[in-house]
């Protein structure tokens, strides 16, 4: 399959605008990971749910679309992404509905799942539709630089716009914000999305689908709970559970005929490395979440809403990011340059988190703006490489096995950097200090709003400057291990050209000027 510019039709106003439509399950799919910031304290009250139930209000979303990212990839590419896309904006808004409205705990978790399945089905078909739609390397590269763009914003400004819902109206408008999206979507995708699909998909692998979520599931929910609880040996089983799967999903995948992700997506050149280098980036972006946030509220001592307020400053950093990339590349500055030097500003970023004091507001909101611009080039480059070396009929098993990475590579980052500042958060409180204190900062202000005096401010003084030094701590492995990513970005995409195309297959070939090789449909069909 060839991907050069002069062998790809450009795109035109239709498609740019169909990329408009696109963002927008893209930006409420990954506001949905935050949006329940601010609503769970009336959630609680209005609710009753217990401790777990209340976690699993939280988690339940991001374990089901973590859970089925591969799968619903693969089904897009053989029932039509287009299709596939739809039913997931029709099960999204309806998802929303119960969730809205939902007069239990029981109900509300039920409802967070049926979101958790909409959004799995909605992520990478978007990524897999501007594959296809951009077939000009150049315009391709600016548009998965807005998606990239599109989808960090996401998350930062659902927080807020929870806040703003909540203040104003009740809990459940942090759900109903997404219907009017979801029904100008379903009403403009057929006017401008064309039809994409492979014309040879085989049959689809119905035993992937349980091996699939078998190896996730497990992994994701050990990985997230070891911060917080320790390595206790529920959560470590989890994960040798998730791995045993994991080794028979792959197993699965190489000995099937018609098998969910294929291993010739591999033989693209860069395929791999971008996958991987992908997932580190994830990694650190989602570490440093972990400090941040917990930073701005029980360090600074801000409110949730001025938090999420003020996490919105490194945004203006994140704007500019993927636009610059995309110029340095498409000027012809080599791509693994570019990467590098994302992982490099990522690294800076940590540094500047590194001299973060116990109040030091524009130093951590500098090192997140720096260290999330960084990711955002390295995600744009690496995901434009990793579906410009894909078969553009197996554009929604490549793009949601890159979103799968990004799962883990941000569960991990929670985990391994979390463990690492709770590690010397926990040394640096004082002996003397109650058991609750040596667990959590917020336990420690908790202990120290119920002593009296000095003792508690002593108290609230040590465990902030404790909290501070793990954070720092952490940084600095964050920024050891982006150092050692921009070593190997070096290495591993040094070969890699900016036009790289995907191994030719039977499915792919195509006379030149012939657009790729998928069955495509007038958006009129």
């Amino acid at each position: 399959m060839t991907n050069s510019p002069s062998t790809n039709s450009r795109a035109g106003r239709r498609e740019w605008t169909a990329l408009a439509v696109l963002m927008l399950p893209l930006l409420l799919v990954s506001m949905d990971v935050s949006v329940l910031y601010f609503a769970i304290p009336s959630i609680s009250s209005d609710l009753e749910p217990t401790g777990t139930q209340q976690l699993w209000i939280f988690d339940i979303y991001a374990f089901v679309l973590a859970g089925l990212l591969m799968t619903m990839g693969s089904l897009g590419d053989r029932i039509g992404r287009r299709k596939l896309l739809m039913i997931g904006a029709t099960a999204f808004g309806a998802a929303s509905v119960c969730a809205a409205y939902a007069n239990s705990a029981e109900m509300l978790i039920a409802a967070r799942a049926l979101l958790g399945i909409g959004g799995a089905t909605l992520m990478p078909t978007t990524m897999a539709l501007v594959r296809n739609m951009f077939r000009d390397d150049k315009q391709r590269a600016t548009a998965i630089g807005i998606w990239s763009g599109v989808m960090t914003g996401g998350v930062a400004l659902g927080s807020v716009m929870s806040g703003i819902l909540v203040e104003h109206f009740w809990w459940g408008s942090v759900f109903l914000v997404n219907l009017p999206a979801m029904a100008l979507l379903l009403l403009l995708a057929p006017v401008l999305l064309p039809e994409f699909k492979d014309p040879k998909p085989g049959r689809f692998d119905f035993l992937s689908v349980p091996l699939s979520m078998a190896a996730v599931l497990p992994l994701v929910y050990g990985i997230k709970e070891i911060p917080s609880e320790g390595f206790e040996p529920l959560y470590v089983a989890s994960i040798v559970v998730g791995l045993v799967f994991a080794a028979l999903f792959v197993r699965r995948q190489r000995t099937v005929e018609s098998p969910m992700i294929s291993p010739a997506l591999f033989r693209g050149r860069g395929f791999g490395p971008a996958v991987t280098l992908n997932l580190i980036s994830a990694f650190a972006m989602m570490g440093s979440a972990y400090f941040t946030t917990q930073y701005l509220q029980a360090v600074l001592g801000k409110s949730a809403l001025e938090a999420a307020l003020w996490a919105l400053a490194p945004t203006v950093f994140i704007g500019f990011a993927a636009p610059v990339a995309t110029v340095l590349v498409q000027r012809g500055v080599h791509r693994g340059s570019v990467v590098t030097v994302g992982f490099l500003t990522s690294a800076c970023g940590y540094g500047l988190l590194t001299l973060t004091g116990t109040d030091s507001l524009w130093s951590a909101l500098a090192g997140a703006g720096v260290l999330a611009s960084g990711a955002v080039i390295v995600g744009s480059q690496l995901t434009d490489l990793a579906l410009g070396a894909a078969p553009a009929e197996k554009a929604g098993a490549a793009s949601s096995l890159l979103e799968t990475g990004q799962e883990f590579g941000g569960a991990l980052g929670m985990a391994v950097l979390g463990s690492i500042g709770t590690a010397v958060y926990r040394h640096d409180i004082p002996s003397g200090a109650p058991a609750a204190a040596h667990e959590t900062l917020g336990g420690a202000l908790a202990v120290a709003g119920q002593l009296p005096g000095e003792a508690g401010r002593a108290l609230t003084a040590a465990a902030r400057e404790a909290f501070t030094h793990g954070m720092q701590a952490a940084s600095i492995a964050g920024a050891v291990l982006l150092l050692a990513a921009a070593a190997l970005a070096m290495k591993t995409l040094r070969t890699v050209s900016v036009c790289d195309a995907a191994p030719a297959s039977a499915a792919t070939a195509h006379e030149p000027g012939a657009p790729a090789a998928v069955t495509v449909q007038p958006a009129t069909d």
